[in-house]
């Protein structure tokens, strides 16, 4: 079954908008409930194999793991990340926008573009905040209310030691069993990144009570400031949306 995300309604909006959006947030409370909420973050090993140290102060990587709006919001709350974009990879230029993707038929994944500083954070440590609190990664081709290809678990490496970095860590995580399932994340090759619209943008930020983002994507955070204490960033790091 696939579920849509009311991407286009405002819980700030009033006027006439007053009653749809109420029924329509009663609805989405009743959605996300049925499937349990936000899932627990799961403690795991940080990876055994990372990048060398690095000499940049710039770095990019791709996530995809469910409704980019929770991933994004989890990545802006990580000291060492500078810019999060939400955006579309895997697919074609001409189906990178939110109306076409979600039919799920695009080969798009709702995905996250995490520029980041590694001297003060490593790929590997992204690695580990996403599998562990970002999303769950032995949801084949879901994430709680949402179901389709699009919100998929997958990596998208963009260079040769980010892929040696994730493959290692897979591997590392399946043989420990901390999950008591195989992960079904993977590592795909086509790694365009097309940004997505701009109300996408920050959308966690600046919707922390909207329903679907309360009862699926908060308590994300709330694990990442308890499990990773060091790595938490109070202030979140805003995205530029032009227009």
């Amino acid at each position: 079954m696939k579920t849509a995300k009311p991407g286009f309604l405002s819980l700030r909006r009033a006027g006439p908008w007053g009653v749809l959006m109420g029924i329509t947030a009663l609805l989405w409370c009743s959605i996300a409930w049925s499937f349990g909420g936000a899932e627990p973050a799961v403690v795991i090993p940080a990876p055994l194999k990372d990048e060398a140290v690095a000499t940049s102060h710039s770095e990019t990587a791709l996530f995809a793991g469910g409704c980019f709006w929770g991933v994004a919001g989890v990545f802006q709350h990580v000291k060492g990340v500078t810019k999060v974009v939400a955006g579309y990879t895997g697919g074609a230029a001409d189906t990178a926008n939110y109306e076409t993707v979600s039919t799920g038929d695009t080969g798009h994944a709702e995905s996250v573009q995490v520029t980041f500083d590694p001297t003060q954070v490593s790929y590997g440590s992204l690695l580990q905040v996403f599998f562990s609190v970002a999303h769950n990664p032995t949801e084949l081709n879901r994430q709680g209310p949402d179901s389709g290809t699009q919100y998929r678990s997958a990596l998208f490496p963009l260079s040769d030691a980010q892929k040696d970095v994730a493959q290692a860590y897979i591997v590392q995580l399946d043989a420990s069993n901390v999950f008591g399932k195989p992960l079904v994340t993977k590592i795909e090759s086509h790694n365009h990144f097309y940004p997505a619209e701009g109300y996408h943008q920050n959308y966690l930020v600046e919707n922390p009570d909207a329903p679907y983002i309360a009862i699926n994507d908060m308590p994300k955070i709330t694990d990442l400031k308890q499990l990773f204490p060091t790595r938490y960033l109070i202030d979140p790091v805003l995205t530029p949306v032009s227009g």
